[in-house]
Formats: structure tokens, C-alpha cells, sequence
């Protein structure tokens, strides 16, 4: 089918107006979605801006109804916006119940009368003060009758407006309070305006220019003080507020007909006026033309002291010094005239020579200044360069000032050191004496004594210090003699001394058993000297002497005898029984069975034993009466020490020891009794080898020391056994020993040490023993 031209015409008509309609529609939508935007925008903006702003909207409808921002619902402690206006008290938050009526009130009010309202909530549990004002709502915002409620938290600028009231408050009662007490105050006081008239004047002011009234002095612009040089009190006022400074000045004047001296003050306050005040001080002037006097008066009087007296002001300047001062300072009239600072001072009396001599002199002269400061007297000892002497006195004055003492004792000082000095020895003179030694007045009272004087007699320091009479130091002293009627001739002594001018003297005998013998001499000041001397111990000593030399020449004749004797009665039947056995060993008297051989031996071995232990007691006791005699040779040490402990090698084995000899042959030799000093070294050994267990250790051990600047040969003997204590120390090396009061010999234990110790110092050596318990034993010896 073919179409008609038109028909195709028109169908392209259609389908291009179609296109433009529908391009046109698009536009359009695009426009309005746009606006749309834009608006939304918008809204979204205003309702930020609402949140954010300090006052919230609340849009009330007719029914009851609430639209609020959530932020509202913050305010009032509630978590969201509820649907009703009556829903905003929600028992323990929100509104209270007497706030939401009011609220329901003035809303109703305004939803029909088109009358605003404001008022004032707080929400239960919440410091928040929150100001809310209503109106109808504009019908645009919401038709209907709705009421619009703007709500602002107010809470800050409430506190501030209590805290202003509060100082407010405090204000008015300190102003309240200051005008009461410049109405109560003693003095006049007044207040300007900044043209000086007067504005405000106080009852002691009224009473002192005798006014009805304040108001009637302040009309009539009375003034309290005269003119003076042409300058009346309103012009200096006025003066004092151009330069804005405070005068002060003295002016007299005249108070129920009494002329008197007032401190005036005027003191600018900006520009609301002066104030001024009066303060009596008649009384005070008064009281310094007194002190003036008075310390004229007493500078006179300070002069004729021989103590020199300055007195420094509070600006610590010398503003007077009197003539013994000056003289001692060497001050100089000008000092005086232009008053000279404490520092200067201090200058000039330390070139002079006239303060002590110190190592760093501005240190101390910061130290004096600290005089000023302080809060009680010091007092300090200057020694000058030339020997003088002064007593500084430092008083701190209330004023701030100082008051400087100087007192010279060069002189008082040179006779009281010459005074203690001589007191002190007579003193220790008296003291130190062995005789008892007192000084007797011509009345026959107790001057002087020493310490020996009291204590001879068995008097009491409290009564000696009485200074008794010689009457009744012979009560006390009488009971206690033998023969107390003796007690007369100390008196007569003592008297003969003082008065009679004699030297006498004689003997008694105390209770106690001691003997004193006493002279009196008389002494060229009038006075009498007793003199007493304890003659008991000199007695009894002699007395002793006189025993003992009996006793000793006795005891020597014994012991000489004993000597002689010793010999012949123990070794002759010890010889006899050592030869019978020895010829019995032999078979002279038969043969002999193995008990028989062996009991031989066992006696020629005690024979042996005791042999050497009578050879032992004859030296000691011949060394302790200083008759051992000494065959002395050249002894070789080693080979000696060697062939002492050969001796005793088999007693060392057998009892399981380790010996060790140390030495060499550089030792050299000693002038020494071989025998002798074998037995005494011997002695040591066997003592070790007895005293050492099984299984310890003895060291001879032979060298050479220099003690004394000479050349010694020393011989240590140790072992490891239990050791001793200090006591058993002594009772091992005592030996014999003389009992109490000589009467008897105490043997100790054993001869072996005695013996050693005896036999080395014959030889003009020394024994030294060293023991501890648990640590062993060591014996020392030192030869020449």
C-alpha cells in the first residue's frame, strides 16, 4: 500500500512536535527538580540553623499536639519529644505538674486570644533555668489555631545575675560598713568634690569645728583648718588633686579653746574627689619634746662613763658617740657632725688598728652589719693587734637602729689572768703535795687546804668550806684517834704558830691504825701553817723490810743447803739402782728370763727418766737462785735442731705425726750450753709431740731476725693440737710461783716450760708462748 505524500507530511509534523513537546517537558522537570533541591536545601539549613540557635521552637496544635526538635526534649530530661503537651511532665523529669497547668493556660490563652505570654521553668532534677515565650503561630507556619512556644535556656546568664546581685549585696554592706566606721572614727575625716567644696564631713569633724549638723557644715563649707601663708585647706586639697599625689603636713589647731598639733592628709581619689583625714599628735609631740630632754640628759650622763657608748640610727649612721667611745675609735669631731655610716666606721677603726685581726675583713663587716637585724644582744671579745682588749656590746634598738658598747679591759683582763694564775698554783701547789697542808688565821679559823688535809683526817668538804675554828675541827677530829685527849696538841700546835709566833710539832695515832705526825710553822703574813704527814705505810714498809730481809737471808741458807745437799742424796741411789740393774742386765747374778730382761730394762729406763728430771728441778732451781752455771760453745743450729728431733723420730712415728724441720746451713752459730739449751729446746718438742693428736703437724722452723739492732737466732716450735686458753696459758708458763704474803711455793704445771723459759733467759734470750684454743700452740725463742 502506498501512503499520500500529505499523509507522510503530516505524520513527520506529529512525530517533530512530539519531540519538542517532550524535550520541553524535560526541561521543565529538570527546572522544578532544581528548585526543589534548593528548597530542600534550604529547610535542611533553617532546621540546623534552629538546632543550633539558643532558642528552640515548640509548634502546639489545637488537639494538644507537640512538634519540638529532640534537643528540646535534652532540656527537659526526657530521652524523646512525646506526642502531647501534657505528656511533658513524666513524673520524675520534665516539667513539674504546677509549671505544665500554667503552661496549658497561657497556651489555650494564645490559641484563642491571640495573647503572648511569658514565663519562667525549671525541670524536676535539673539546675537548667529555661525562659519560655508564646504567640499564635502565623497560619503559613501551621493553620488551625496553633500556638508557636519559644523556648531559651537561660541558666548561665541566671547565675551571673545572682552573683551580681550577691556583689551587689556584699557592696552596699561593705559601703554600709565603711561609712559606719569612718562616722565612728575618732579623728575628722571628710570628702571633696574635685573642686574642693566639701561633700561629706564625719561626727568628730562636726563636734571639732562645733557644728548643729554635717549637713549644716557641709552648706556652710566650714573648714577645720586656718589658712595658712595665704593657702587655705580647699586650695591645698585642690592642688593635691592636680598633681595627684598625697600631702601631708602639721597644722595647729584650735578644739574647745586648746591649741593643738594635727597631722593633716589629703588624698586624691581620681575624679570623684579628695579625701582627708586629721590625726591628733599633740600627745605625741609632747612626748618627743620629752624624749629629747630626756636624751640630751642622758648623753650628758653617758659621757662621764669610762665605757665607751655610740648610738647608730635606723638608717645605720653613727648619730652620737661619747668621749671614752671616740677616744677608743679614735673618732674625730667631723665623725660626729656628719654622721659617719656603720660601715665607714668599721673602715676607719680597722686602719686604725682597732679591730681584730681576720683573714677575710668585708666578710666580717657584712657579718657586724647583721647586728643591726638581729633580735636580742650580742656580745663579742675583740683581741687587737697591740695586746688591747675590748668587750663589744651590740644592742638592737625598736627603731631599727643600734646601740654599741665598748668596754677596754686590757688592764682587768692582765690582773685577772695574773690573779688566776697564781690561784692556780697555789692551788695545784697545795694539791700536789704528799703532806697534808692547812692555813690558820690568828683567830684560829681554817684559811686554806688541800684535797690530802680532808681525807688524813676524814673531815667533809661542806664542812671545811664553813671555814670552821680549830675548836671545832678538834671535836670532829678527837673520836676518832686512839687517844682522843690527844687532839689538845693539834690545837696547842696551831696556836703556837698563829699567836706565839713557834715552830712545834708532834705524833698520834688514829682508830683506824695509821699514825700521822704534824708541825706548825708560822708565816710572815700573821697566819699559821700545819702541816700533817702520814707516816703509817712508811712503818709498816720498814716494819716489812725488816721481815722479809730475815726472811730471805734465812730462806738463802736453806736454799744454799739444799743445793749442796741435792746432789749427793739423789744421785747417789739413783746411781746405785742404775749400776745394780746394769749388772743384773749383764748376767752377773745369772741369767735372766724374757720377763726378767725386760723389767731390767724398763728400770734402767726409769732410772733414765728421773735422771734427767732431778738434772731439770737442780737447774731450775739454781737458775731461779741465779746460780745455773753455763758452759758455753759454738753450737751450729742446724745440725743441733737436726739432732734434737732425730732424738725423738721413733715417738713421732709411733705416734703418727708429720714433722717438718725448716732451715738451712746459712743459719750460722750461737754462743750457747749445749746441754743445757738441748734440754730446754727438747722440752718444747716433747710438749708439742704430747700435745698434738694423731695425724697433726709439728714445724721446728730455725731462722734468722734483726731485733734491736742486733742479730738474733730464733727458734719456733708449733704444733696443731687443741690449744690453750689464756688461763691454762699461765698456769703452763708460771711454773713456780711465790704464794700470798711469801708464806709458801705453789708448783704449777709440770717443770718442761719453767724450765725452757729459765734456761733461755740465762742465755739472754727470750720465751715467747702463743696458744688459742682449737688453733694450736707455738713457743717462740730469741737468741743472741
Amino acid at each position: 500500500m502506498t501512503l499520500d505524500p500529505t499523509a507522510l507530511v503530516l505524520i513527520a509534523l506529529l512525530l517533530a512536535a512530539w519531540t519538542i513537546a517532550a524535550g520541553v517537558a524535560i526541561l521543565s522537570a529538570r527546572a522544578r527538580q532544581r528548585r526543589a533541591d534548593a528548597i530542600q536545601r534550604n529547610a535542611r539549613r533553617l532546621s540546623r540553623m534552629i538546632d543550633e540557635s539558643p532558642a528552640l521552637p515548640m509548634l502546639v496544635r489545637a488537639d494538644g499536639r507537640i512538634e519540638a526538635s529532640q534537643r528540646l526534649a535534652h532540656w527537659l530530661g526526657l530521652e524523646n519529644v512525646p506526642d502531647y503537651l501534657s505528656e511533658l511532665d513524666a513524673g520524675d523529669k520534665g516539667l513539674t505538674a504546677e509549671t505544665l497547668d500554667e503552661l496549658n493556660e497561657a497556651v489555650l490563652r494564645a490559641q484563642k486570644t491571640a495573647v503572648s505570654f511569658r514565663m519562667v521553668a525549671t525541670p524536676r532534677g535539673s539546675s537548667r533555668s529555661l525562659a519560655l515565650r508564646g504567640h499564635l503561630a502565623d497560619p503559613q507556619v501551621s493553620p488551625g489555631g496553633s500556638a508557636l512556644v519559644w523556648v531559651f535556656d537561660f541558666s548561665d546568664s541566671e547565675s551571673e545575675l545572682v552573683s551580681l546581685r550577691g556583689q551587689a549585696t556584699q557592696a552596699r554592706g561593705d559601703f554600709n560598713a565603711l561609712v559606719s566606721l569612718i562616722e565612728a572614727a575618732p579623728m575628722p575625716m571628710w570628702f571633696r568634690a574635685a573642686d574642693g567644696a566639701l561633700r561629706l564631713v564625719n561626727s568628730a569633724y562636726v563636734s571639732a569645728v562645733g557644728g548643729e549638723s554635717a549637713e549644716a557644715v557641709v552648706e556652710a563649707g566650714t573648714e577645720l583648718v586656718e589658712t595658712v601663708d595665704g593657702s587655705s585647706a580647699r586650695q591645698i586639697a585642690v592642688q593635691a588633686a592636680q598633681q595627684d599625689i598625697a600631702l601631708e603636713r602639721i597644722a595647729a589647731i584650735t578644739i574647745d579653746g586648746q591649741r593643738r598639733s594635727f597631722r593633716v592628709s589629703d588624698l586624691p581619689l581620681g575624679e570623684e574627689g579628695i579625701a582627708g583625714y586629721a590625726v591628733d599628735i599633740e600627745d605625741l609631740e609632747e612626748l618627743n619634746r620629752s624624749f629629747r630632754a630626756f636624751r640630751e640628759a642622758q648623753r650628758s650622763m653617758i659621757d662621764q662613763l669610762s665605757a665607751g657608748v655610740a648610738q647608730f640610727d635606723s638608717q645605720r649612721r653613727l648619730t652620737f658617740a661619747n668621749q671614752p667611745f671616740q677616744r677608743i675609735f679614735g673618732l674625730e669631731p667631723a665623725d660626729l657632725t656628719d654622721p659617719l655610716p656603720v660601715d665607714r666606721f668599721l673602715d676607719s677603726a680597722h686602719d686604725a688598728g682597732r679591730t681584730p685581726e681576720v683573714r677575710d675583713f668585708p666578710s666580717w663587716r657584712r657579718e657586724k652589719l647583721d647586728w643591726f637585724a638581729a633580735s636580742e644582744s650580742q656580745e663579742e671579745a675583740w683581741a687587737l693587734p697591740d695586746g688591747s682588749h675590748f668587750r663589744i656590746i651590740a644592742h638592737p634598738l625598736p627603731d631599727g637602729g643600734l646601740l654599741l658598747i665598748a668596754e677596754d679591759r686590757t688592764e682587768q683582763l692582765r690582773l685577772s689572768a695574773i690573779r688566776d694564775t697564781l690561784l692556780r698554783t697555789r692551788t695545784a701547789t697545795f694539791d700536789s703535795l704528799f703532806e697534808s697542808v692547812a692555813v690558820f688565821a690568828p683567830d684560829g679559823r681554817l684559811q686554806l687546804w688541800n684535797r690530802r688535809f680532808a681525807s688524813d683526817w676524814g673531815l667533809e668538804s661542806e664542812q671545811l668550806d664553813t671555814h670552821p675554828h680549830i675548836e671545832e675541827l678538834l671535836k670532829t677530829i678527837g673520836p676518832r684517834l686512839t687517844r682522843p685527849q690527844q687532839a689538845k696538841s693539834v690545837g696547842d700546835v696551831v696556836r703556837a704558830a698563829t699567836l706565839d709566833r713557834k715552830q712545834t710539832g708532834g705524833r698520834l695515832g688514829l682508830e683506824d691504825g695509821r699514825t700521822l705526825e704534824f708541825a706548825g710553822m708560822p708565816l710572815p703574813d700573821g697566819n699559821g701553817l700545819l702541816i700533817v704527814l702520814d707516816i703509817t705505810d712508811s712503818q709498816k714498809a720498814e716494819e716489812a723490810l725488816r721481815e722479809r730481809n730475815a726472811a730471805l737471808m734465812e730462806a738463802d741458807v736453806v736454799k744454799t743447803r739444799f743445793l749442796a745437799n741435792m746432789s749427793y742424796e739423789l744421785r747417789t741411789p739413783l746411781t746405785s739402782i742404775g749400776g745394780f740393774a746394769e749388772l743384773l742386765q749383764a748376767g752377773v747374778g745369772g741369767d735372766l728370763s724374757d720377763d726378767g730382761r725386760e723389767y731390767i730394762t724398763a728400770i734402767l729406763s726409769s732410772v733414765e727418766r728421773l735422771s734427767e728430771q732431778i738434772e731439770s728441778l737442780l737447774d731450775l732451781s739454781q737458775s731461779e737462785a741465779g746460780l745455773l752455771p753455763l758452759a758455753q760453745e759454738e753450737l751450729d743450729l742446724l745440725p743441733f735442731a737436726t739432732g734434737l728431733a732425730d732424738e725423738r723420730a721413733e715417738r713421732i712415728k709411733k705416734g703418727g705425726l708429720t714433722f717438718e724441720l725448716q732451715g738451712d746451713e746459712a743459719l750460722g752459730t750461737i754462743m750457747a750450753d749445749r746441754r743445757r739449751l738441748s734440754r730446754a729446746v727438747g722440752h718444747l718438742l716433747d710438749n708439742a709431740i704430747g700435745a698434738t693428736p694423731e695425724g697433726g703437724r709439728i714445724l721446728l722452723k730455725l731462722s734468722r731476725e734483726r731485733l734491736k739492732g742486733k742479730d738474733w737466732a730464733r727458734i719456733v716450735v708449733s704444733d696443731s693440737g687443741s690449744g690453750m686458753d689464756a688461763a691454762a696459758l699461765a698456769r703452763a708458763i708460771g711454773g713456780v710461783s711465790t704464794g700470798a704474803e711469801g708464806k709458801m711455793i705453789e708448783r704449777r704445771q709440770g717443770i718442761g716450760l719453767p724450765l725452757a723459759r729459765q734456761i733461755v733467759e740465762a742465755h739472754g734470750g727470750t720465751l715467747q708462748v702463743l696458744s688459742e684454743p682449737g688453733q694450736g700452740t707455738a713457743a717462740i725463742v730469741d737468741l743472741p
